[in-house]
Formats: C-alpha cells, sequence, structure tokens
C-alpha cells in the first residue's frame, strides 16, 4: 500500500504535488505571469491512467475558435474543449502517454486555440520523474517517465483516507450573520476590540455571527476589515451563556493557522455552514479567484478538523476546481 503524505516540489519552471491520498499533478505555465497552464494529473494504484488538461485566455479581439490542442515542437496533439469563455479548458481525450513522451523531450510546447501561449518544458520531466517516485512506479510499464519491464500490479495501491466525525446538526434558532450581539467577554478581548474597529471603518458594521454548534458550545464570528476581494474573520467559542472563550483552532497542511502569517484563529472570506457542519476559506490571490488557497474543516464535537485543501500559487487563470488537492478526508 502507497504510504504519503502531501507535499509540493518546484522543477525549474514545473511545480508538482502529490496528496496525501496519493493522486499527484505536475502543472506548467506560461511566462511572466502569462494567462495559460498545462496540468498533468494522475490518481494513485496500478490501473490509474494519466490526464491532460490546459487553460489559456484568448484575445478578446480574436474570433472564436472550437479547434484546441498543444503542439510540442512540430507534433500536434488535438484537444476538445470543456467550455468556452473567457477560460477556456482543453482536454486531450486520447491516449496521453504520447504527449507526455513528447512534453518530457521536446523542446518547445505551445497552447493552440484562437490565439497561442507559450508554455516552458523546462523542468517537466523531472516533474513527473518525481511523480513516479512518490507512487512507486518506478520500473513498471505505468511510469510517466523512467518505464521498465515490472508489471503494473507492482504499484502500490492507495492509501485509505482520513475519516473526519462530523457531529449531527442543531437546530439554529435565535443564531446567524445577523442581528447578534457579541458576548462581554470576546468584546473584552484587544484583539476583538481591534478587529470590530476596523470593521466599522470599512463599513462592514459590527460583522459579528454566530451558530450553535451543540447544546455547551457557541461559535463566533467577528469581521476584521476588508479588501477590494477579501474579508478577514477572527474565530472563537465559547460557552452558551458567552463563558470561556477562546479562539478556533484551525490547522491546516502547514500546521495550525489558515494563514501562516496571521492568527490561527484567522480565515479570509471564511463562512461557516450549520448544514453540512463545515467552516470554509478562501484565500484569494487576486480577485477573480483564479489562484490562492481552499480550506474546509468539519466540526466533529470537539475540534474543527480539516478535511479538504487545495492551493494555487500561479496567477495563470487555473480554474479552483482543477487545483491541486494537498488534503482530502471522508
Amino acid at each position: 500500500m502507497l504510504q504519503t503524505r502531501s507535499e509540493t516540489r518546484q522543477f525549474r519552471d514545473w511545480s508538482a504535488t502529490c496528496s496525501n491520498d496519493g493522486t499527484c499533478w505536475a502543472f506548467g505555465f506560461a511566462p511572466d505571469f502569462a494567462a495559460g497552464w498545462v496540468r498533468i494529473a494522475l490518481p494513485p494504484g496500478p490501473d490509474a491512467r494519466p490526464e491532460v488538461a490546459f487553460g489559456y485566455w484568448p484575445d478578446s479581439d480574436a474570433p472564436a475558435s472550437t479547434a484546441v490542442g498543444l503542439q510540442i515542437d512540430d507534433r500536434a496533439f488535438p484537444a476538445t474543449l470543456d467550455n468556452g469563455g473567457q477560460t477556456p479548458v482543453g482536454r486531450i481525450r486520447s491516449d496521453t502517454i504520447p504527449l507526455i513522451d513528447a512534453m518530457a523531450q521536446g523542446r518547445s510546447m505551445t497552447i493552440k486555440g484562437a490565439t497561442t501561449q507559450a508554455v516552458s518544458l523546462n523542468g517537466a520531466a523531472a516533474a513527473l520523474l518525481w511523480i513516479d517516485e512518490k507512487q512507486g512506479r518506478l520500473g513498471t510499464t505505468t511510469a510517466l517517465i523512467r518505464r521498465g519491464d515490472r508489471p503494473a500490479s507492482s504499484v502500490p495501491v492507495a492509501p485509505p483516507l482520513p475519516t473526519v466525525p462530523v457531529a449531527p446538526r442543531i437546530d439554529q434558532t435565535g443564531f446567524g450573520d445577523s442581528g447578534q450581539t457579541l458576548p462581554a467577554t470576546l468584546r473584552a478581548r484587544r484583539e476583538v476590540g481591534d478587529c470590530l474597529k476596523e470593521s466599522q471603518m470599512s463599513g462592514i458594521g459590527d460583522g459579528v455571527s454566530s451558530a450553535r454548534l451543540d447544546a455547551r458550545t457557541v461559535l463566533w464570528a467577528v469581521a476584521c476589515g476588508s479588501g477590494a476581494y477579501n474579508l478577514t474573520h477572527f474565530w472563537y467559542l465559547t460557552g452558551p451563556d458567552g463563558r470561556e472563550p477562546r479562539p478556533v483552532a484551525l490547522v491546516g497542511t502547514a500546521g495550525p493557522g489558515a494563514n501562516p502569517v496571521m492568527a490561527d484563529n484567522t480565515t479570509i472570506n471564511g463562512a461557516y455552514d450549520p448544514e453540512t457542519r463545515t467552516l470554509s476559506a478562501f484565500a484569494k490571490g487576486r480577485g477573480i479567484g483564479d489562484c490562492g488557497a481552499l480550506q474546509t474543516w468539519a466540526w466533529t464535537g470537539d475540534r474543527f478538523a480539516l478535511t479538504r485543501e487545495s492551493s494555487m500559487g500561479n496567477c495563470a487563470g487555473v480554474p479552483n476546481d482543477l487545483w491541486p488537492v494537498a488534503w482530502r478526508t471522508r
């Protein structure tokens, strides 16, 4: 069985991420922050097959095109268009192994569509070789780069996903996003007072919301200022009467804290959903949301446990549903 942990590595112009479930992704990007990218995704296990997707932003003045594909040196690899609009996504539906071989050995790669966009191949082979190593494919017939005679059956199977027990739903009468009065025990905390002042200055108002987690625990969120596309919250737990206030411990794959430069109970664009018992955050790298970090935690009855985390460090137009998932659970 494959034993893995989430990890990301940089290989010159390419990056590679492997999740805790053994799935791996390799990304190549257009130079100088241009909008163009190529993604290779490979689940774990002996029967997995690599998938190739790519995207770009066509010139708004260019005529629409349904003919998309990748060109590596003098070889063309046709693709089908997943969606049109501002950020089309192309997928290679045929056997992707010849394409991956061409990427590993090629000198140049270009996305072809309504317009063209070059994507560097510098580091592609090293990123794919690292994935082979992480998934136990080296020397097997399923390897992306270093293939051999070992049978596919020798590739480790995917590890079991961690299980997060989710507490049952509970009535939310009297709680919500409006008309909430923050307990005096929280209002007396210096950082909360600073947040409330910042919220008033930003025009958010009090920016206080609450939710009942169980008969003994209430969740509080305090808005702490906003920018053009990011809203900050501090999160706390108290007893039903506001006693015993304590910050919520939000732990991500990099350790405590949803944001490494902010307090551990901080989220960007955070929200709690009492129906699913989950607290989510979306720290956007820029307004269109094509880069940043997405995290979700579930209330287990005594803590918020991380259930999913994905991130994208390059602002290149990658839709967030195609970002590498560093962590997921059952």
